[in-house]
């Protein structure tokens, strides 16, 4: 099923040209509505009329998160208060929110693009989708729920959390589509098994995933656990919410609303592009953005780029699931370690959950890194022999995949803290030293 064949399926040269006269004019609007821009473009000696297309994408500056929380709140807004009639922001955990704002047409182009989205993963005007991601700032909610009303889908808008509600009306309502993070799509199946339900009874068809890394293993956990096609969307509130990039039913790589947001990879040491087939970090460039463009906007999701035609027909590029953020790496005595390494370790293992947390310190100048790891409750037992032979077991796999050593301690059934949002899976207490 393809939403926009005429867009979604056009040749790449036809695409380039549209791509290029759309960055040429965001380019024009930036330097002459935002300051931040036309100072930064100033700094280096590039005026508007030196962008001719996508060929000189690279001349342009990068833009951070930072960026974003040093002109909050609306500083790098490129129309007037007076045309932006909604606004979103992130949580702002780690330091001031990043705040991002939409005029009537963004707001039309965002609900294209996740109609694109939901299509492209099997929902049309027949499905019901409950939507469990939150509403309010955060983009996830609202981002999904307009995509989705533009299909025609019946919108069950329960947002996040209520575990026991949401069950319920997953029954009741007879929900074919489940939207919400991965980590809180196991927590449901978890659930459903504590409370007798069996999955399969159910209605559910298709899960839309997104807002946090997961692996393949974490989708096959997912897939068996709640009988459903388990489909990633990829989305961040500085580039737009959801439904910048989704899989089809071949689940080989997101593709891209090429159209709306130009993607590239760099290297995260030389800031360069990267060659084709190459994993780097992935950088965005808006060209249809009214209120909130961005030129060159760097996620920290590490992807590899594919622009061969996918096999569905449609030729915009598509990126592989991210492996992880370049700036939730941990690097542990020396060693860049991700934990979705970790995780698939984990759900390659029968006698575990997918649940973990990684615990880094440091002591006497050494970090160390203490790894958590839930015990299913088919294999949780008081014999102390076979406890040390699964911890030695995880261990070993843990040591051969991340190449250091760490400590394994496992624990009962539940321990770990459910989220019904994004999943903490790191505590690094080298932070407070």
């Amino acid at each position: 099923m393809i939403w926009n064949e005429h867009i979604e399926c056009m040749s790449r040269d036809e695409l380039r040209e549209i791509q290029s006269k759309r960055l040429c004019e965001t380019v024009e609007r930036v330097y002459y509505n935002v300051p931040f821009y036309r100072k930064k473009m100033q700094e280096i000696g590039l005026e508007p009329e030196d962008i001719k297309g996508i060929q000189d994408l690279s001349k342009l500056p990068f833009t951070t998160k930072q960026d974003l929380r040093d002109n909050y709140p609306f500083n790098l807004f490129a129309v007037p208060m007076s045309e932006v009639v909604r606004v979103h922001a992130s949580s702002g955990t780690t330091g001031k929110p990043t705040v991002v704002g939409y005029t009537r047409r963004d707001l039309s182009s965002w609900s294209e693009v996740v109609a694109r989205s939901l299509h492209c993963a099997g929902v049309e005007k027949n499905d019901r989708i409950q939507i469990a991601y939150g509403y309010g700032l955060f983009t996830g909610g609202l981002g999904i729920h307009y995509g989705a009303e533009k299909v025609g889908a019946t919108v069950i808008p329960i947002s996040g959390g209520n575990t026991k509600k949401q069950l319920n009306l997953m029954s009741d309502f007879e929900s074919t589509v489940i939207a919400c993070t991965p980590s809180y799509a196991l927590y449901l199946a978890e659930a459903m098994e504590e409370k007798g339900i069996d999955p399969a009874k159910l209605k559910l068809k298709t899960g839309i995933f997104g807002a946090e890394p997961w692996t393949n293993n974490m989708r096959k956990q997912i897939e068996a656990k709640l009988h459903i096609k388990a489909m990633d969307i990829y989305g961040l509130s500085e580039i737009m919410g959801p439904g910048v990039a989704c899989e089809c039913s071949y689940q080989n790589g997101l593709h891209v609303a090429e159209d709306h947001f130009i993607p590239e990879t760099i290297s995260t040491d030389t800031l360069k592009n990267v060659d084709m087939g190459m994993e780097g970090e992935l950088v965005f460039t808006t060209i249809t953005k009214e209120a909130l463009p961005i030129l060159r906007y760097r996620t920290r999701d590490l992807t590899v780029l594919n622009y061969d035609k996918c096999e569905c027909g449609r030729t915009m590029v598509r990126m592989q699931k991210c492996t992880g953020r370049s700036d939730d790496m941990l690097i542990i005595r020396g060693v860049n370690v991700f934990p979705s390494q970790i995780e698939s370790v984990l759900l390659e293992m029968r006698e575990t959950k997918p649940h973990y947390l990684l615990i880094v310190e440091r002591h006497n100048n050494l970090d160390t890194l203490e790894i958590w790891v839930e015990v299913d409750e088919a294999f949780f037992s008081d014999e102390i022999r076979k406890l040390e032979n699964l911890t030695k077991k995880i261990t070993h796999e843990i040591q051969s995949t991340l190449g250091i050593s760490v400590k394994v301690k496992l624990v009962e059934p539940k321990t770990i803290e459910r989220s019904e949002g994004k999943a903490k899976r790191i505590i690094d207490r080298r932070k407070l030293v």
